[in-house]
């Protein structure tokens, strides 16, 4: 039995994850769960459905959850609580191991406050499976560092779980997730797919008066509001792209992104004797998250199979970046400096919040983005200390810029 500790429990991640952690009985002990504390009355049941030892939460919440718990479970001894930012990062530390015998923490927080977490897990020697991409964009350097043993880190994300993978069908010097296979590499490039999001062949002047209602409808994914709009602008493939350059060890040139509507083909690897190996399974996050949970082992049944039996046809196209030029985006950020891509994310995020608020236009989100990468000069230490800083310099010109 794997022990688990859940950051974001009641997030889209987590509560999936929790759903396959209850389908597979005696696989998992859950002995943590950490939330933001929107949703208290969640979190109890949670927790005393999966009996935990402890609990986070991001917010000052303890005497709500002490309500909630005492609605869910009675008179039964509550788990122990802790509240604030260093109460996720205590427990993201809370496991320990080694390559051959570890806990897993699933961090399924959204944005860099996932970063602090994400390097106490590694640090505790726990294994890592990774949906919080943005602690691997803004902090490539420290979380390497951070590592207690190759391949502690399983990607979650849908695209690199499925590049994962493919990747066990040739040979490659990988990069954090699985330790080196001598030899020289076989990969020629990575392929990742993108929906295309919602505005899928629109022009950048049929993008100007879009709501956010209409962009958080996404036509094949259920995420949450964040990653949705992320999704919209292709920022979120921009953000996957440095993902997978960290995670793999590949060079984002040697990364191309591609359209694919229907959302069955997850990503792919292409082998330098021309043979490509996809990973393909219907829109399903439980099945990046079940193998997160038990790699580098499969759990049966986590999610329905493609039907091979049914009439189908998947589609294939190049991203439009005139009209979505995050990619590229994304990539000078890489070329730029250490500290550009975590002035990308920061800047993103202020961005998002204030679409969202119905604060400033859709097109907007990108411009400013761009006019706050544009406006950084790339100094500063590549440290923790250095990444918070460059987070917190984003943010202010973003805000500036938007007024």
């Amino acid at each position: 039995m794997r022990d688990v500790v859940l950051l974001g429990s009641t997030g889209s991640i987590g509560t999936q994850a929790l759903d396959v952690i209850a389908t597979h009985p005696g696989r998992f002990r859950v002995r943590g769960l950490g939330a933001g504390g929107a949703n208290i009355e969640l979190l109890a049941r949670q927790a005393f459905d999966h009996d935990v030892d402890r609990v986070a939460i991001a917010a000052d919440r303890a005497g709500e959850f002490a309500e909630a718990w005492k609605a869910v479970a009675g008179d039964a001894p509550a788990p122990e609580v802790a509240c604030g930012e260093e109460a996720m990062v205590e427990l993201a530390g809370f496991l320990s191991g080694t390559a051959e015998d570890s806990g897993v923490v699933l961090n399924g927080i959204t944005g860099s406050i996932g970063l602090r977490p994400t390097l106490a897990a590694l640090r505790s020697g726990a294994t890592l499976a990774l949906a919080n991409k943005e602690s691997l964009v803004i902090g490539g350097g420290l979380i390497k560092d951070a590592m207690s043993w190759p391949g502690q880190i399983v990607p979650v994300d849908s695209e690199h779980s499925a590049l994962a993978q493919a990747l066990r069908s040739g040979r490659h010097e990988k990069g954090l997730t699985s330790p080196v296979v001598t030899g020289k590499s076989e990969v020629r490039r990575l392929v990742l797919t993108a929906s295309g999001g919602p505005f899928r062949g629109r022009t950048r002047a049929e993008l100007e008066d879009v709501t956010p209602a209409q962009a958080l409808n996404h036509p094949t994914w259920a995420m949450g509001p964040v990653v949705t709009i992320n999704s919209s602008t292709l920022i979120n493939k921009g953000l996957e792209l440095i993902e997978a350059a960290l995670l793999f060890d590949v060079a984002p040139a040697d990364i191309t992104v591609v359209v694919h509507p229907q959302s069955i083909i997850h990503s792919m690897v292409e082998f330098i004797d021309g043979s490509t190996i996809a990973q393909a399974s219907p829109p399903d996050m439980r099945l990046p998250i079940g193998l997160g949970l038990s790699w580098p082992a499969r759990l049966e049944d986590v999610a329905r199979p493609c039907a091979w039996d049914v009439p189908a046809a998947w589609t294939f196209e190049p991203y439009d970046a005139d009209v979505f030029p995050a990619i590229d985006l994304a990539r000078s950020a890489v070329a730029a400096s250490a500290l550009h891509p975590a002035v990308l994310n920061a800047a993103n995020e202020v961005c998002v919040d204030a679409f969202l608020a119905s604060q400033i236009g859709y097109l907007d989100i990108v411009d400013t983005v761009a006019a706050v990468l544009d406006s950084f000069d790339g100094t500063g230490e590549v440290s923790l200390a250095g990444v918070l800083a460059a987070d917190a310099w984003a943010r202010r010109a973003a805000r500036e810029r938007l007024g």
